[in-house]
C-alpha cells in the first residue's frame, strides 16, 4: 500500500466513549486522531465506545482520523471494525501486534465487512516478547500496512520489568532495542515509521529532545497523548534551514555533475546523499 495521503507527523490518541476529548482532538492540529477503543475503554464501556467513535468519525476534521481497535485476542476487534468502517476511517490501529499474520486477520475483516474501503493499518509491533522477537524474523509488509508503530509500557508489563526508562528518562536497553528493531521493520516493509509517546506531558524539554532524536534516526512521526504535545512534535520533526539549503545544494550539485557522483565543501556525494536530501525537501511539505 502507498504512503498515506494525510501528513503522518503527530498521532494524537482520544479516548472514544469520552464525546468531548474526541471533540477536542479533532479541533487541534494533530495530522491524525486515533479514536481509542482499547486501553483507554473500560470493558463495561466498549458497546457505547463503538457507538461513540463512530459518531466522532461523522465530525469535520482536518486531522486524518484512525481507530484503535482491541486486540485480536480480545474478541472484541471484528466488532470494533464492524461499528466503525461505515464511518470510512482512515485507518486502524491494532494493537498487540505479534507479526503480519494478525495484519492479515484485521484486513480480512475489514474486507468482509466493506470490500469498498481500503483504510490502511498501522500496527503497535513490539508490546509482547513474541513481537519484538518477530521483528527481525519476519517480512512485516503487508497491502494494507501503512505504518508501524511500538509501545514500551505494554512490554515492560510482559517483561515483568520494573521500569523501561532510567533515572535521565532514557529508554532502558530491551525498550531502546524494541524502539531500534521496529525502526528496522518499518523501513524494510516501506512504510511510516511512527514513534512511541512520551507519557510526561507537562515535560516538554523532554518530548522535544526525544522527538529531535527520534528524526535523526529517521522515524517519520511520533504517537501522542495530550494536545499539548502537538507542536513540540512539529517543531522538532520539521527541518532546519540549513539542513533545507544543504538538501537544495546537494540535488543541484549532482543534477550538474550528471554521473550520480560530485563534491560538495570538500566531501564527495552519492546516492545515498541524494535520498536524504529528497527526504528532508519532502517533510518540509508535511
Amino acid at each position: 500500500m502507498p504512503m498515506p495521503p494525510h501528513k503522518h507527523r503527530s498521532w494524537l490518541f482520544a479516548p472514544a466513549d469520552d464525546a468531548r476529548k474526541t471533540e477536542k482532538a479533532l479541533s487541534t492540529d494533530a495530522d491524525v486522531v486515533i479514536l481509542d477503543l482499547e486501553d483507554a475503554v473500560s470493558p463495561q464501556r466498549k458497546a457505547e465506545g463503538r457507538a461513540m467513535a463512530a459518531n466522532g468519525l461523522k465530525l469535520e476534521s482536518s486531522s486524518a482520523r484512525y481507530v484503535r481497535v482491541n486486540g485480536l485476542d480480545t474478541g472484541l476487534t471484528n466488532l470494533d471494525v464492524a461499528q466503525t468502517i461505515a464511518g470510512s476511517p482512515d485507518g486502524y490501529l491494532l494493537p498487540k501486534c505479534e507479526g503480519p499474520q494478525d495484519i492479515d486477520c484485521l484486513a480480512a475483516m475489514i474486507r468482509a465487512h466493506d470490500p469498498k474501503e481500503s483504510p490502511g493499518i498501522v500496527a503497535i509491533c513490539s508490546e509482547t516478547v513474541r513481537a519484538v522477537r518477530n521483528l527481525m524474523r519476519l517480512d512485516w509488509a503487508h497491502p494494507l500496512l501503512t505504518g508501524l508503530t511500538w509501545g514500551g509500557e505494554d512490554l515492560q508489563a510482559d517483561l515483568g520489568a520494573l521500569a523501561n526508562r532510567d533515572r535521565d528518562n532514557s529508554y532502558l536497553s530491551p525498550f531502546a532495542t524494541a524502539r531500534d528493531l521496529a525502526l528496522f521493520a518499518a523501513k524494510d516493509a516501506g512504510v511510516l515509521a511512527i514513534d512511541s509517546v512520551y507519557t510526561d506531558f507537562r515535560d516538554e524539554a523532554g518530548l522535544a529532545s526525544e522527538t529531535q532524536q527520534a528524526r535523526a534516526v529517521g522515524f517519520d512521526g511520533k504517537l501522542a497523548i495530550h494536545p499539548a504535545q502537538i507542536d513540540p512534535i512539529h517543531r522538532q520533526l520539521a527541518p532546519t534551514k540549513n539542513e533545507l539549503d544543504w538538501a537544495h545544494r546537494v540535488i543541484e550539485t549532482l543534477q550538474a555533475a550528471g554521473d550520480g557522483v560530485a563534491q560538495l565543501d570538500g566531501k564527495m556525494l552519492d546516492r545515498p546523499h541524494l535520498k536524504l536530501a529528497e527526504k528532508i525537501l519532502r517533510s518540509a511539505s508535511d
